[in-house]
């Protein structure tokens, strides 16, 4: 065998060796997050109870808008003038959920590649709370989104249109009858509740990103105010859910003796710069 015969199957056997260290890594990270609890906490109230009340007023207040203010506010944003639609048309596409899954599905998949087996226990520390967080964000943001991509176009309740806000159309997969809940309002309120939990100091910037996202929808004419109400409530409900997975399984989250659910303390910012700078090529 020549010598550059033999450094490419040098080279084969590690990029396979890198591979299967990969598809280990994925399949004991989804064993991982679907694994039963080490223990329920008695002291945990389900978010279902915890929430039950506020679900049943945003029911009614959902109802009222459908009644009240749906038609008249439809009718009221049909005369804008045009250049306030091109704004917020334009500032409409950043509700759309590939704005947060790509970037942290990519970083979930670089640090994955570039995390060899090797590296050292603190290295494997970092990279794996690092992961957590970014698997935290991905699945809060991402399963609420797919639940009511599916969701409204079962319900099948109309765009704004001439129709009025009452026209439905169940199970007809059609865009122009998937107007409830709104899928842009859902993400943009699972964005403010789940980075808003990693980063408290980033709540006020993403109280304002989602509630100009919401209302931004309703300026555009592609949904009633019921339904990014619905949305709304939604994404936050569906973020507060998988945070509360997380903590019964200590994944980034722990209840604590109070019953709330709290962030695990986690590395530093300058050494997760330092683990990024070591994985990294040179």
């Amino acid at each position: 065998m020549t010598a550059s015969g033999g450094a490419r199957l040098r080279t084969s056997g590690v990029t396979m060796a890198r591979a299967t260290a990969i598809l280990a890594t994925i399949r004991t990270s989804a064993a991982i997050l679907m694994r039963p609890p080490r223990r329920t906490p008695a002291r945990l109230i389900p978010i279902w109870r915890r929430l039950c009340i506020s679900v049943v007023l945003t029911g009614c207040v959902v109802l009222l808008s459908m009644a009240l203010f749906d038609a008249p506010i439809f009718e009221l944003v049909s005369g804008q003038p045009g250049w306030l639609f091109e704004v917020f048309d334009a500032i409409t596409d950043f509700g759309r959920s590939s704005w947060v899954l790509v970037p942290v599905g990519g970083l979930i998949i670089l640090i994955t590649v570039l995390a060899s087996p090797a590296v050292d226990g603190v290295t494997r520390a970092v990279v794996a709370a690092v992961v957590v967080r970014l698997g935290y964000v991905f699945v809060a943001v991402g399963l609420p989104g797919l639940i009511v991509t599916i969701g409204k176009r079962l319900i099948g309740r109309v765009r704004p249109s001439a129709l009025g806000p009452f026209a439905y159309d169940p199970f007809s997969w059609r865009s122009d009858f998937a107007s409830l809940p709104s899928g842009q309002a859902t993400t943009a309120f699972a964005v403010l509740v789940a980075i808003g939990t990693l980063v408290p100091r980033a709540r006020p910037f993403l109280w304002t990103f989602a509630v100009v996202i919401a209302i931004s929808r309703v300026i555009v004419g592609a949904h009633f105010l019921s339904d990014v109400i619905a949305g709304a409530v939604f994404g936050a409900f569906g973020a507060l859910w998988v945070r509360d997975w997380f903590a019964v399984r200590r994944l980034g989250f722990h209840v604590g003796a109070d019953g709330e659910v709290h962030v695990n303390p986690g590395p530093s910012w300058r050494r997760v710069k330092r683990v990024a700078h070591a994985l990294l090529p040179q």
